[in-house]
Parts: structure tokens; sequence; C-alpha cells
């Protein structure tokens, strides 16, 4: 069994960016820019927030943080959001989410410019992600395609299991695991709550992604040998013995399904630090897409 190392692998890609970005720096005095627009206050978002910002800050990308009350109206939101599509320093703009009930994310996401798109959320990016056309991916199955890559693990006509069918993963990572290129080109199944039998289809798996956000979900009788577990899940559970009262797991049962698996991510330190790192990317692509026209 191989742990497949997240932090260890955005750490790699960070540094390829920082060569990557000084080098732009010194021929053309430009880097790119990442917008990031906070509404309110959760603690989680800003946690995230701040981790996106010292990321940038690391590999010499320039951004800002737009922070907004949480009472914003969403009229002043779009107004915000389209002043940053027309900005010729920023290259990409995240909102973060969730945001307040009183503002619909989906009226947000689609007011972001497609060439900005740098989450790849917006209904363009995922369009173009479904036929198959150059676009924006969601970070996280971003994330997840460039693990297997740099673990040389192979997909072509692998069966993959996707468990979840969130907008955020399950379905980009199912469609991004069907198409016909290298890193990709697998048989995928996609699983969730309405199957009688969930253990049937995850046996089937060689390479298994856990997506449902329920702690130790998938158990070692629900894999089989020598499969692949790519862990989405980060929850946190009751842990006594730790300072913080809690520690942090996956959707996997990690400690038993390892011993079946050939390669599985661990939590935290698989795939979480691949977002960020693939966020950065998407911007670094936006800000060459943009110089190119």
């Amino acid at each position: 069994m191989q742990i497949i190392d997240g932090k260890k692998t955005a750490s790699e890609i960070r540094a390829e960016l920082k060569v990557k970005i000084s080098e732009l720096r010194e021929s053309l005095n430009e880097v790119p820019g990442l917008v990031t627009i906070l509404v309110g206050e959760n603690p989680a978002s800003k946690v995230y927030v701040n981790m996106k910002i010292k990321a940038c800050a690391e590999i010499g990308m320039n951004s800002k943080l737009e922070k907004l009350d949480e009472n914003i109206s969403q009229e002043e939101l779009l107004s915000i959001i389209e002043s940053y599509n027309k900005n010729p320093l920023f290259h990409g703009i995240l909102v973060q989410l969730p945001l307040p009930e009183h503002i619909d994310e989906d009226i947000v996401i689609e007011s972001i410019s497609p060439a900005k798109d740098v989450d790849g959320f917006h209904p363009v990016s995922v369009g173009k992600l479904v036929i198959g056309k150059d676009t924006f991916k969601s970070c996280t199955p971003y994330g997840i395609v460039e693990l297997l890559r740099r673990y040389n693990i192979e997909t072509k006509g692998k069966h993959v299991v996707v468990v979840g069918r969130s907008n955020i993963v399950g379905k980009p990572i199912a469609n991004l695991m069907l198409q016909k290129e290298e890193g990709a080109n697998s048989i995928v199944t996609i699983c969730h709550s309405a199957a009688h039998d969930l253990s049937y289809f995850t046996k089937q798996a060689d390479i298994l992604i856990a997506a449902i956000g329920r702690a130790n979900f998938i158990t070692e009788d629900m894999v089989k040998e020598n499969v692949v577990i790519i862990d989405v899940g980060i929850n946190s559970i009751d842990d006594p013995s730790s300072k913080k009262g809690y520690r942090l797991v996956g959707d996997v049962d990690f400690e038993n399904v390892s011993k079946k698996a050939s390669y599985i991510t661990p939590v935290p330190g698989g795939v979480g630090p691949m977002t960020i790192a693939m966020l950065l990317t998407n911007t670094f692509r936006a800000f060459q897409k943009i110089k190119s026209k």
C-alpha cells in the first residue's frame, strides 16, 4: 500500500508555479491576479480564504480579499463582481461559498465572466467539461486527476466508482474520468443514496472516489483487493485524546481499508491541499488565456 501524499504534491505544484510567475514578472512585468470575495463572517470560510491568500503570496501571485458585509444586497454584490470582470489586474474571481440565504448562489456564479471562472462552477465551464472542450475544471476534481497522473496510476479502461453526486465533486470528477484523454478514459459508475446495495458497486471499483461527507462510511468489506482509494471527505469526530477534543477523518475507514488498498489518500493531507494548488493553476491559466487574446 502506498500513501498518495497530496500535501507533498501540492507543494511541488506551487513550486512549479512560483518559477513560472517569476519568469512572467521578469519578461512582462506582470503576474496573475486573483480576487477572493468573502461575504459575511462564516468561520470556516475565513479560514479557507486566508489559506488561499497565503498560497498566492507564497508563489508571487497578486491577490486581493474583497470582504463584504453579510447584509449586502444581491445587486450590490453583482455590481462588485462585474467591476472585477472588467478589471485587467485580476484574471481569476472566486466568490467564497456558502453565501447568506438572501443571495442566490446560482445567479452569483453565473455573473462571473467564464474567462475568470477559476472555481470552474460557471455553467459554461461545466458544459464545456461535459463535452470535452478546454475549460476551467473544478479545483477538487482537477486535483484528484492530477494526483492520479503524478502517481502514474493507470486509469485507461479502469472502473472508477464515484460515491456522491454533488456539483462540486461527484458530477465533475465523473465527467473528467470519462474523457477520452490521458489520465482518464475510464469506465465510470456514480453511486448515491438511492442505491439499494452500495457495496455491490463499490466492490467493483478499481478506483474508488468517496465524496459523501459521512465519516468512515466506506469499510473494508465494501472494497476489493488492490483498490485505489481517493477519499475526498473531511469529517470531524469526537476524540477526547486530542487537545481540540476532535479529529478529522475521511469518508473511508482508513485504518482498515488501507490494508486492502494499493494506493490511498489520507485525511487530512490527501485531496484537500490539492484544491488550492489547482485554484492557483487555474488562475495562472486564466492569465495566459487572457493575455493570448
